[in-house]
């Protein structure tokens, strides 16, 4: 589907093995649907057509595929929005919905409608902080030449003229203030907004202290309910990570809700020296997300003794190393069975029907418990996959232990273990893409001029070799394949 998406249906070769990813989804889509989302900057929108919001690039971390929020996070308004809802309590603006902000940055435009510079006189009035400079005249023809008088008086009295002092002045207005001048007066070539570092300075200027922060590469998203702060969290390598971080609204009881497994476990939590707040130990696993919870009260009775381990502790591990036997799809090309010597990457492999599989292939081993742990009383075994591309079904003696897509790929295996005579079946899935590329090698028989080919039309034999049919050719002979299948290293490991 091209820049519009992808194909989301049973054509996939993974879709067997979706509804794994589909728990995950539903998991932080209900969670994150809970309580109202917490935002410290509200950008006003400009007046006018076309009535677009981009945020100033420097409030955005992360990449330009995938951008995240900083610290401070922040939402936009209309003006309609503003001039409709928005009201002040305790210092902060806030809608109906639940939403609240601590600062009003307004756009670097010279015009303003009086009902809108009204509103925003109002709230500054009640209590509100607001950042940008006074605008000069109406955008609209209503009223005029009365309008542009309107505008100016209000902004004389707010701001105290027109002219942008050298450096940031703050100036009060009733019980509320605007800072303008200076850095807060420029923005960036083809922005609306002062930079994020200045406007997180004079948040931090009135005592405020970013929402979350850490040296680690991590996205968050903070939600508050009546009882509890939630804060989801995702490492955006791919690589583990261990770092400490900050949560504003963080309390000393805490816990940590897997969103892959759905595990609740008690979270470790430490006081911080910037009070309020809490700080936390993270560790992530490759492109690992859950959520940190934050108890306003006690910690339910249920997951009080459950801590979150990294990795677990103690107790025996051990490689499944020696052959494998690995069944392919031969409909797509693979063999029917081929045992592997030790595990590899598919596109590794000398066979092409195997080089260029895409599908699922079944593994499958027999193993026994190491002699020194058959007798030792194990918290819990573990079955740790190594590397997986890109989805794998476990079964261990006829127990179906669930479907993993992500690090880290390992799932318990406790109760279904025995000392003796385990059979281990990992069916994996790949990606298309490795069967577009194969079967590039062939000559092509699929929409030529617009046409649909006739062996299509008409029933009949497909005149090449090709097992793959598409509307539009993505791939060239040459390109690189994509690593496939389980690659490993697959251990077992007890942990106490």
């Amino acid at each position: 589907m091209g820049p519009y998406g992808v194909h989301w249906d049973r054509g996939q070769t993974w879709w067997p093995m979706a509804a794994g990813y589909h728990r995950y989804l539903a998991r932080c889509q209900y969670v994150l649907s809970r309580g109202r989302p917490v935002g410290d900057i509200l950008y006003l929108a400009a007046e006018g057509a076309p009535h677009v919001f981009r945020p100033p690039l420097s409030a955005l971390d992360g990449t330009a595929t995938l951008p995240d929020k900083k610290g401070f996070a922040f939402d936009g308004c209309s003006p309609k929005i503003l001039i409709e809802q928005a009201a002040v309590r305790n210092g902060r603006i806030v809608f109906p919905g639940g939403a609240s902000y601590r600062v009003l940055v307004l756009p670097a435009v010279d015009t303003m409608t009086p009902e809108l510079l009204t509103k925003i006189e109002s709230l500054i009035t009640e209590g509100a902080l607001v950042i940008g400079a006074p605008p000069r005249k109406s955008p609209s023809l209503a009223g005029y030449p009365e309008c542009d008088r309107q505008v100016g008086a209000m902004a004389e009295a707010v701001w105290g003229g027109p002219t942008p002092p050298p450096g940031i002045v703050r100036r009060p207005h009733g019980r509320g203030s605007v800072y303008w001048g200076g850095p807060l007066s420029t923005t960036a070539p083809g922005e609306l907004y002062p930079g994020y570092a200045v406007t997180a300075e004079v948040l931090e200027a009135e005592g405020a202290k970013p929402d979350f922060s850490t040296s680690a590469p991590i996205r968050y998203a903070h939600h508050s309910l009546a009882d509890r702060e939630v804060y989801f969290v995702s490492n955006r390598s791919g690589e583990p990570m261990t770092g400490s971080a900050f949560f504003r609204d963080g309390t000393r009881t805490a816990e940590w809700w897997d969103a892959v497994t759905g595990a609740m476990l008690r979270f470790p939590v430490r006081g911080s020296s910037r009070e309020p707040g809490a700080e936390a130990t993270l560790r992530l696993d490759a492109y690992e997300s859950g959520f940190v919870v934050f108890y306003k009260h006690n910690l339910p009775d249920a997951v009080a003794a459950l801590v979150r381990a990294s990795g677990g502790s103690g107790g025996t591990r051990r490689e499944l190393t020696g052959p494998w036997t690995v069944a392919f799809d031969p409909a797509w090309g693979g063999p029917a069975r081929v045992v592997f010597d030790g595990l590899s990457d598919w596109t590794t492999r000398t066979e092409e029907g195997i080089r260029f599989y895409s599908g699922i292939a079944r593994y499958t081993k027999t193993f026994d418990l190491p002699e020194a742990a058959t007798a030792a009383r194990a918290t819990e075994w573990m079955l740790d996959l190594g590397t997986v591309k890109n989805v794998a079904r476990v079964r261990l003696n006829g127990k179906d232990l669930g479907v993993v897509w992500t690090a880290p790929w390992q799932v318990t295996i406790t109760g279904a273990v025995q000392p003796h005579g385990n059979r281990l079946e990992v069916e994996v899935a790949n990606l298309w893409i490795n069967r577009l590329i194969g079967d590039e090698r062939f000559p092509d028989d699929g929409v030529q001029n617009g046409r649909w080919p006739d062996w299509i039309l008409n029933g009949t034999t497909r005149p090449t070799e090709r097992l793959t049919f598409t509307t539009h050719r993505f791939y060239k002979r040459d390109d690189p394949l994509q690593p496939s299948g389980l690659i490993g290293p697959v251990t077992i490991r007890e942990v106490r």
